[in-house]
C-alpha cells in the first residue's frame, strides 16, 4: 500500500498484529500526506516508533484511532503526541492498557480536539476528567466515556456547564453517578438535542442489594424522562441497556403512541426488566423512522408483532427467533393483532 499509493491521506487498518517496526519506518519515508490514521492491535509497534511517527508525521495528523494496543503505547506517547499534533480533532484510545491518569491530563490540552472517544482500564480522578471537561469541552462535538466506573455527578456537572456543542454523548459502565445528576444534566442544558445517546450499563451492581440503593444509581427514571425531554426529538441512536432503574412508568409515558421521536432508528433496552410488550408496541407507533429494537433480557415481552421495515433483536422465550423481522404490515395492524393475541 504505502509503495504503490503514497500520497494516501487516510490508512485504516485492523488486526494489525504482523505490523511492525519496519513497516511503520517505510510509511513515514514514503508517505507525506497522512491525515488519518487508525491501527487495531498494532502491537509488534515500539515505544520508540510511536514517538517517531508523531514527531515525523504529527503535524498533518487530524484523526488518531488506536485500539487493542498491550505491549507499547505508554503515556510518554500521548504527551509526544499532544505535543506533536496540533492539528488533531479527532482521537480515539480504547483498550490501551498502558495509558493511565497522566494521558488523560495531556490530552486536556490539545487545542483543535473536536471528537473524543477514551476507554482507559487504568483509575482516573475525577478532578483529572472533570479538567478535561472543563479544557476542551466547549468545542466537542461528540464524547465517548467508557469504563470510567468511578466517574460521579460532578462530571455530569462538568458536561453541563461546559458543553454545548455535542451531537453524541456516551457514558457507559459506570456504578457511581446518580439519576438524579442524570436529570440535571438534560435539564436547562444549552447544549442543541443529542443525535446519539449511550448510557448503557449505568446501574448499581451491588449483588447484595438488588433492589437498589434508596436513590437510584445510573440512568433511572427522572433522567431518563429528562434525556427524551430534552433530545427526543433528533435522537436517531438510543442505548440504554442494562438501566434497570427506569421504571415501566416512564417507557409508557415516553413512549405513548402521541409523542413521536422522528429520528430514531436504534434503540437497545436489553436488560431494562420493566419493559413490557405494551412499551414495544409504544414504540412502534412513536418512532415511525424505526430499524432496529434490542430486548435481550426483557422477559416481560411476548407475542410481539413486527411491523414492516423494523427488527426485533432479543425476545427470549424458546418459540421465537433471537431476530424477528416485520415483513408486509403497517405499524397500526401489527399492534392490532398484538392487542387480539393478548386479549
Amino acid at each position: 500500500i504505502f509503495a504503490v499509493v503514497p500520497n494516501i491521506k487516510k490508512i485504516v487498518l485492523s488486526n494489525t498484529c504482523q505490523l511492525k517496526d519496519q513497516s511503520m519506518d517505510y510509511m513515514l519515508d514514503r508517505c507525506h500526506n497522512l491525515r488519518h490514521i487508525s491501527l487495531y492491535a498494532a502491537n509488534l509497534v515500539s515505544e520508540e516508533m510511536w514517538h517517531k511517527l508523531f514527531q515525523t508525521a504529527g503535524s498533518k495528523l487530524e484523526v488518531i484511532k488506536l485500539k487493542w494496543l498491550d505491549a507499547a503505547f505508554e503515556d510518554e506517547a500521548v504527551r509526544d503526541m499532544v505535543q506533536c499534533c496540533p492539528n488533531l480533532e479527532r482521537l480515539k484510545l480504547k483498550l490501551c492498557r498502558r495509558l493511565g491518569q497522566d494521558s488523560v491530563d495531556y490530552i486536556a490540552q490539545l487545542p483543535a480536539l473536536k471528537h473524543l472517544s477514551l476507554q482507559i482500564n487504568q483509575q482516573v480522578s475525577n478532578d483529572t476528567l472533570i479538567n478535561l471537561i472543563e479544557q476542551r469541552g466547549s468545542n466537542l462535538e461528540t464524547l465517548s466515556l467508557e469504563k470510567f466506573v468511578d466517574a460521579d455527578d460532578a462530571v455530569l456537572e462538568g458536561i453541563h456547564n461546559t458543553c454545548t456543542h455535542l451531537t453524541k454523548l456516551r457514558l457507559s459502565e459506570n456504578d457511581t453517578i446518580t439519576d438524579s445528576a442524570f436529570a440535571a444534566l438534560f435539564t436547562a442544558w444549552p447544549n442543541p438535542p443529542l443525535t446519539f445517546a449511550d448510557f448503557n450499563s449505568t446501574r448499581d451492581v451491588d449483588n447484595n442489594n438488588p433492589t437498589g440503593p434508596e436513590e437510584a444509581i445510573g440512568l433511572g427514571t427522572a433522567g431518563f424522562a429528562a434525556l427524551m425531554a430534552h433530545s427526543g426529538a433528533s435522537l436517531k441512536h438510543l442505548d440504554i441497556a442494562s438501566c434497570r432503574f427506569i421504571a415501566l412508568s416512564a417507557f409508557l409515558d415516553v413512549f405513548n403512541g402521541a409523542q413521536s421521536y422522528p429520528a430514531l432508528e436504534y434503540i437497545n433496552l436489553g436488560f431494562c426488566n420493566q419493559v413490557d410488550t405494551s412499551v414495544v408496541a409504544g414504540i412502534f407507533k412513536s418512532c415511525p423512522s424505526l430499524k432496529r429494537v434490542v430486548a435481550f433480557g426483557c422477559f416481560d415481552v411476548r407475542d410481539v408483532v413486527v411491523p414492516g421495515g423494523i427488527a426485533l433483536i432479543g425476545i427470549p422465550t424458546a418459540q421465537d427467533a433471537i431476530e424477528q423481522f416485520g415483513v408486509g404490515i403497517g405499524v397500526e395492524e401489527a399492534i392490532g393483532r398484538m392487542v387480539e393475541v393478548g386479549a
